[in-house]
């Protein structure tokens, strides 16, 4: 596997530069960076192409043309599993018929062969995220949110430098939706990791993260510190939204 330890000096942990995804019907070009340890909530309307610009970082959406930079060093021909980059999808991946302990497990070897020291790893995740105790439980006696929790166990054993998340808390009631940015601001500041997440929930974008980007029609329209994109009034679609009259 490619080794990430030694990344390009003052590089950012995302670079995209027109990296381009034609769709029948439809163009998607994205442009952005994305610093080292930054927090980005990526909003847009449904259907703006919010997913595809995670399947793009994370290489499962091929690109036709532009770049894709990870910590400076380009994607171009590197798999998913040879980018220093995990995500979490909506439906959580689980396993139904693997325990809390075997799912977590895969993100440290998909063969499942772990000696003590992988096992104590997996141990400690469910701690962090609060499931102690649930290892030998299956899926289907989870709530949403502890589902979510065991994802989020499996890409914190995975140690990769960038976590996407797409719509994290959508099965998640509003104290549930709470707690689990606390926990999701916990982990990022504790491993350094950068974190981005979708959400259509402007609730979210306050209480997390430190900047946000906003996609619209294929293409990522603004990107802002979080006080500048929460105060922005010039694009209609942000503007709704944001709920501003404006």
């Amino acid at each position: 596997m490619p080794d990430h330890s030694n990344p390009e000096a003052g590089a950012p942990a995302i670079r995209l530069y027109e990296a381009t995804v034609q769709f029948e019907q439809k163009r998607l070009v994205f442009s952005c960076e994305i610093p080292t340890g930054a927090c980005v909530a990526v909003t847009g309307p449904s259907g703006s192409g919010k997913s595809t610009l995670f399947n793009v970082i994370a290489g499962f959406q091929p690109i036709g043309s532009g770049t894709v930079e990870i910590f400076g060093k380009d994607m171009a021909g590197r798999e998913p599993a040879e980018r220093p980059v995990s995500i979490i999808f909506q439906e959580n991946n689980l396993f139904a018929h693997l325990s809390v302990e075997q799912n977590v497990g895969l993100g440290i070897d998909p063969s499942l062969r772990l000696g003590a020291p992988e096992r104590r790893r997996v141990e400690h995740a469910l701690t962090r995220v609060g499931l102690e105790g649930y290892g030998g439980r299956k899926p289907a006696l989870l709530s949403g949110g502890e589902r979510q929790r065991v994802a989020l166990a499996r890409a914190f054993v995975r140690s990769r430098p960038i976590l996407l998340l797409d719509e994290p808390f959508a099965a998640l009631d509003p104290a549930m939706r709470a707690d689990m940015a606390e926990l999701l601001r916990e982990l990022g500041t504790e491993t350094g990791s950068t974190l981005l997440f979708i959400t259509h929930q402007l609730e979210d974008v306050r209480r997390l993260a430190d900047s946000a980007m906003f996609i619209d029609g294929g293409t990522i329209a603004l990107m802002e510190p979080i006080g500048s994109f929460l105060a922005h009034r010039e694009m209609p679609a942000l503007a709704n939204f944001l709920g501003i009259d404006r």
